[in-house]
């Protein structure tokens, strides 16, 4: 059978919230078959953002604190805890009908950890899972084991949102000002840490793409913003159809 594709779309540098909002609307574009399965790949400004199961005591200074630093702090619908978002993060939102693919969410999850994995060994690092905790990680010597890359997803009828953040060249004195995930016991670490060399999150974009459709079996095809738009221009949700 022929590969199913998948869009993908490089929004840039975007504010969480207007990312936030997209990813909705594809969202149900893509619930109602009008819209395909798309990679949103991006960075975002400093934003602090807690899950569904996020707990405030896991942000370690206060609001007034983070407005004065320039970090935002929004509440969302993922899974997880809390964690941290900024510059030299290349962050993924996969927005799949994985009922297409398998009906089940460990599954799903456990397939961005192996995207995450491969694209890791690319660049040699030997990444792997953590027992009993999501993301992808990597021993340092004599230490606790790092966080390479964190996972928080949504479902909403099998269509999934939210997705991964890899730290690439991230500045990593902003995860002071949280516990990453609410983990108190291990650290984070970036590509460019492990590889001792400057990296951008653009030399591991077209790697990751890669693996991507490696792992879930699609045919991956560069969109831009704009055609994205153009498609989701032609869609409107049932409940505000009707119009008043």
């Amino acid at each position: 059978m022929p590969m199913k594709s998948c869009w993908v779309v490089d929004l840039g540098l975007i504010p969480y919230g207007r990312a936030y909002e997209l990813q909705r609307r594809v969202v149900e574009a893509r619930k109602a078959g009008a819209a395909p399965d798309v990679l949103l790949l991006c960075q975002h400004p400093h934003v602090v953002t807690l899950g569904r199961n996020g707990r405030r005591e896991h942000l370690r200074v206060a609001e007034p604190r983070l407005a004065r630093l320039g970090v935002e702090l929004h509440s969302t619908d993922r899974g997880g805890d809390i964690t941290y978002h900024g510059p030299g993060q290349l962050v993924g939102y996969p927005i799949l009908n994985v009922s297409e693919l398998r009906r089940d969410v460990v599954w799903y999850v456990r397939q961005i950890e192996e995207v995450l994995i491969r694209s890791s060994a690319d660049f040699g690092i030997a990444a792997r899972r953590e027992p009993g905790l999501t993301g992808v990680w990597v021993d340092r010597p004599g230490g606790q084991p790092e966080k390479l890359a964190a996972i928080g997803v949504h479902f909403s009828r099998w269509v999934s949102s939210h997705g991964f953040a890899f730290n690439v060249s991230t500045d990593l004195r902003y995860f002071d000002l949280i516990v990453p995930c609410g983990i108190s016991d291990k650290g984070v670490t970036s590509l460019e840490r492990l590889l001792g060399r400057p990296v951008e999150p653009a030399e591991l974009a077209p790697r990751l793409i890669r693996r991507f459709g490696d792992v879930f079996g699609f045919r991956m095809e560069t969109s831009s913003p704009e055609d994205l738009e153009a498609r989701l221009a032609g869609f409107a949700p049932a409940e505000s159809a009707a119009g008043g």
